[in-house]
């Protein structure tokens, strides 16, 4: 029998196998498809050659997390990190330009500008207390408290009717919905606005990158460290019980709802219950396509950056986020698109392009996004169309086909509301650790949250290493 089995080979889940491993614990992973990553993946989903991204493309938490940072993994992989790390196209060419730069965005910015370097400038200088602060579980002390104060109330602000005060201009507030629109939701809202002043900041602090050859190249790396310490793998494994996994310490990188039907029989009923009614958000409906060249942009600056924020201003960014809270599809979405080739050129042959584009729409819709994206983006870029050599459509309902944890289209496992953020699925200072003795959630339906960051998998395995061992997590570098 080994000493731990990791079930899902999302980043959480090999994220965890990574720490049981080097821990000196003999880990089995097991994954239900033929390959690992879950929604993290990198395939040919278009025609030969093109390589796309089943999910995020762009990697903010790849240089911002402290499991990453510890891990090296910026010394494993090559990021190309674009010195314009999103743009916010507003038409006839106009742009909103986010820099890393924070100065040149504010130049940038014109008059608009000062307010933005005050609303940014002591998070940036302050990225590490602004990390430890939002990457983890928020019932705790902070390690800069300062720093967490200053977030706070700037998420009070921007999470409000007010939050367009600071700003004279259209330009600055619709950067701002652009970014906190990622998070899935009613606008404003202190989650959504809490999400994107994380994201932004990290726009001007160590950049949005890109790993060259698709996120499937940051699986590659945990595995290949996953295998160099004694790791086992098993794919093609669908666990439905967990009284089929035998080992004392057990991390699942599955969904609230799904842990809730895996570990029934083990759990007590209230925390199934708590499970049971954990909340998911509305999905997205995803449109990858393969390109005979770079889009044609209007605004030059774009065409330079990974990240390409569509949906015009501030206003009809929020009237698009409402209909989709109200169970519509919004006439004028809110697009968000990834262009990686336009700095990694191994994704595509000589020439060619990548692109991934995605709207919001309600939990299981069935609505294929492919014309409304292509007609958007159109609108930016004409000439666009013209472009298309093929391209591949997937609904909110089907997502789940890509990874279970994407219950509904929500591709963060569980809606970002802040009643969810601190209690996510359960109230507690270890909300890793379930009641079943050695079972633990690793999954992105605890803390932190979202994003591809390999944090829920790492925290989870941390308190199993406590718990069973009274061990400290282990050195997680190349050399150790």
């Amino acid at each position: 029998m080994a000493d731990a089995v990791v079930v899902g080979s999302g980043p959480n889940g090999l994220a965890a196998a990574v720490t049981l491993a080097r821990a000196g614990l003999d880990v089995v992973l097991l994954e239900r498809n033929d390959t690992l990553g879950g929604g993290a993946r990198t395939l040919e989903l278009t025609l030969p050659g093109f390589r796309h991204d089943l999910g995020a493309a762009v990697h903010p938490m790849g240089l911002a997390s402290s499991f990453f940072r510890a891990f090296q993994l910026s010394e494993r992989i090559r990021f190309a990190v674009p010195e314009i790390s999103y743009t916010h196209p507003l038409g006839s060419g106009r742009a909103g330009v986010a820099s890393r730069d924070l100065l040149r965005t504010a130049e940038d910015l014109g008059a608009d500008g000062p307010a933005w370097r005050r609303l940014f400038g002591p998070l940036v200088a302050h990225v590490n207390g602004l990390s430890d602060f939002t990457a983890s579980q928020l019932l705790r002390v902070p390690h800069d408290p300062i720093t967490a104060v200053r977030f706070g109330l700037r998420v009070l602000e921007q999470g409000s009717a007010v939050g367009d005060v600071r700003f004279a201009g259209d330009v600055a507030p619709a950067m701002l919905s652009g970014v906190m629109a990622h998070s899935i939701g009613r606008m404003p809202s202190l989650a959504s606005a809490g999400a994107g002043l994380v994201l932004a900041t990290h726009a001007h602090a160590r950049g949005w990158p890109v790993p060259r050859g698709g996120t499937q190249s940051i699986i590659d790396a945990m595995r290949d460290d996953f295998l160099a310490h004694g790791g086992r793998i098993e794919t093609g494994v669908d666990v439905a019980d967990s009284r089929d996994v035998r080992a004392p310490i057990r991390l699942f990188d599955v969904s609230a709802q799904a842990l809730a039907r895996i570990g029934e029989a083990e759990l007590p009923g209230s925390y199934v219950r708590t499970l049971q009614r954990f909340r998911y958000g509305d999905g997205i409906a995803k449109v990858d396509f393969a390109l005979d060249g770079p889009v044609p942009w209007l605004n030059e600056a774009t065409r330079r950056t990974g990240t390409v924020h569509l949906g015009g201003t501030a206003t009809s960014i929020r009237l698009a986020e409402a209909d989709v809270a109200a169970g519509r599809i919004p006439a004028r979405p809110y697009v968000l698109v990834a262009q990686p080739t336009v700095l990694d050129d191994s994704r595509a042959p000589a020439g060619k392009h990548v692109l991934w584009a995605y709207v919001h729409v309600p939990k299981g819709s069935t609505f294929d996004p492919t014309e409304q994206v292509t007609a958007t983006i159109e609108e930016e870029a004409p000439g666009f169309r013209d472009l298309v050599l093929a391209s591949h459509a997937i609904t909110a309902r089907d997502l789940p086909s890509w990874s279970p944890n994407f219950v509904g289209g929500d591709i963060s496992s569980g809606a970002l509301s802040m009643l969810q953020m601190v209690k996510r699925p359960v109230l507690s200072t270890v909300p890793w650790r379930t009641p079943a003795r050695g079972m633990y959630l690793a999954s992105s339906s605890t803390p932190p949250a979202t994003g591809v960051h390999g944090l829920s998998g790492y925290y989870a395995a941390r308190a199993a290493l406590h718990d069973t061992f009274r061990s400290p997590p282990p050195a997680l570098g190349i050399d150790a």
